[in-house]
């Protein structure tokens, strides 16, 4: 049986990879945090997966709503820097936040290759326990 993955390590590798990377966060499809990356407190964390789970829900309305199919990622362009949201499995998201100068190509591979590494992992059982294990 494989490994699971430790999303807060994958969540860290991804911001060593990509340095424009402030922060990035895995919730679920309620908007729960699951796990985060170091260097953003808990809050904060929390603040960022409920608006990722804002925008995502609006995706997937419109998508609905258009008879556009699945979503597969959506990016906020804000003036300041932009924020990612992509499906990790059935009912999860990673969001990523960076900078304004960050190369997007780059960040929406690198989320890609997170995703198709650590998505069949994430399951009921174990989203619960990532929950349980976030410090408070």
């Amino acid at each position: 049986m494989p490994r699971q993955p430790d999303l807060s390590f994958l969540l860290d590798r991804l911001r060593e990879t990509v340095p424009d990377i402030l922060c990035a966060v895995v919730l679920s499809s309620d908007g729960l945090l699951l796990a985060t990356s170091t260097g953003i407190d808990r809050a904060a964390a929390d603040q960022l997966a409920a608006v990722a789970s804002g925008f995502d829900a609006l995706a997937r309305g419109a998508a609905r709503q258009h008879g556009w199919g699945q979503v597969n990622k959506t990016m906020v362009d804000m003036e300041n820097g932009y924020l990612f949201i992509t499906a990790v499995g059935h009912s999860a998201c990673l969001a990523v936040s960076s900078r304004a100068d960050a190369d997007v190509g780059q960040i929406a591979y690198e989320m890609a290759h997170l995703v198709s590494r650590a998505g069949r992992f994430l399951t009921p059982e174990l989203r619960n326990q990532m929950r349980a294990a976030l410090p408070s």
